[in-house]
């Protein structure tokens, strides 16, 4: 009797029957065919193909073994490393999730004969933390890609950096505190006495001081007049402060409040970030690595994790990915609409795009929310800003 036709009521009962997982033990490693039956898997261990793959496996056994070895342990692997990245979680969770996939690799075909045994080889390799527990046993995904190490590397520094300004700012504060204290102290006068040398010398008064003089002043009066003209003739027309130097004078004299306030400004204006994802922007995704299906699509990103990594929702499909910044690029949408400042002095404002400069790649941004509303921004890299979802 011939095979069925591909529409017969037969064949679509026979597809239907074949989907999703089926019994182990009706499964051929060696052949990769799952069997639905016990007739059947001894159908297929009586076939000629069969037979030949036996021939083949029978010369040398442990190739194929170590083969279906790492297969096994790259899928899982990377199945652990994608879905749940360096989060602890149990052994037995990851294997469900691997094995619902129909053309996996089965454990009985590999160097392993349990899960515990692969556990423990993954710890005893150093590829993954492994710890027993009453409930099982747990495992963590140690990522040693050059990338990630790097930028954890760069977030150690950067938080090091953090500190070192926190702790120079406050002792910058603490200085201007004591440095207000020492101005605002008024000084004590001193009193010194009037003394002449001799009898026959003027006494002569200046007219910016105070000066008092018991006996002569009430006993010569007209002298202490002349005297005084005589002593404004002499030297001349008072001279008056300049108002401007007073500004000046009054300018380099900065409160610590300005002081700290200027600084804060110039640190806001050269501060840059390695990391620039932020909620409800649309982003497009640069990398192949998805297939041509994701490639060049634009999406939203719906939610930040850590900062580098983002989960984003497809314009077109609605799919949902969990990928990283590096392998997303932010959207320049045409002046008039709506952008959101990614990084640099004037981050996480709100502002219109006025026009775009193609030969320096940048653009000019009008600033319409926050403090700084209606502050114009020139020559704004693309990388620093994006589309507003």
């Amino acid at each position: 009797m011939g095979k069925a036709d591909f529409l017969t009521p037969k064949a679509i009962a026979n597809r239907i029957k074949s989907k999703g997982l089926q019994k182990l033990r009706w499964y051929c490693q060696m052949c990769q065919k799952q069997c639905r039956d016990e007739n059947g898997f001894k159908c297929h261990c009586m076939s000629e193909s069969h037979q030949r793959q036996l021939l083949l496996a029978s010369e040398d056994p442990h190739q194929f073994m170590d083969y279906f070895s790492v297969e096994f342990r790259t899928e899982f692997l990377e199945l652990l490393r994608r879905r749940f990245g360096t989060k602890r979680v149990h052994n037995n969770i990851v294997y469900n999730e691997y094995i619902s996939h129909r053309e996996h690799i089965h454990m009985n075909a590999t160097q392993w004969e349990t899960l515990t045994d692969f556990t423990k080889w993954l710890g005893r390799e150093g590829l993954c933390k492994v710890d027993e527990t009453p409930k099982g046993w747990y495992i963590q995904y140690i990522d040693r890609d050059p990338e990630t190490i790097k930028r954890q590397q760069e977030l150690e520094k950067k938080k090091k950096q953090d500190l070192d300004d926190e702790e120079r700012t406050a002792k910058f504060i603490e200085e201007q505190v004591k440095r207000g204290k020492n101005e605002n102290e008024e000084e004590t006068p001193v009193y010194t006495e009037l003394n002449r040398e001799s009898e026959e010398e003027k006494v002569v008064f200046n007219l910016g001081k105070v000066a008092s003089t018991s006996g002569q002043s009430s006993s010569k009066p007209s002298s202490l007049a002349a005297n005084a003209l005589k002593f404004a003739t002499v030297t001349g027309p008072v001279k008056r402060k300049d108002p401007t130097l007073s500004q000046s004078k009054e300018k380099k004299k900065k409160s610590a409040l300005d002081e700290i306030i200027e600084m804060e400004e110039k640190k806001k204006k050269t501060e840059r970030t390695d990391f620039w994802l932020q909620p409800e922007i649309v982003v497009k995704i640069v990398t192949k690595k998805l297939g041509e299906k994701y490639y060049k699509k634009k999406a939203v990103v719906k939610e930040v994790i850590d900062r580098y990594t983002t989960v984003v929702k497809l314009i077109d499909s609605g799919d949902k990915l969990k990928l990283d910044q590096t392998h997303l690029e932010t959207v320049i949408p045409v002046p008039g609409k709506q952008v959101l400042i990614l990084n640099g002095g004037y981050k996480g404002n709100f502002g219109i795009l006025e026009s775009i400069n193609e030969k320096s790649f940048s653009g000019t941004i009008l600033i319409d929310s926050g403090p700084l509303k209606g502050r114009k921004v020139d020559n704004l890299p693309y990388e620093d800003f994006s589309k507003v979802a």
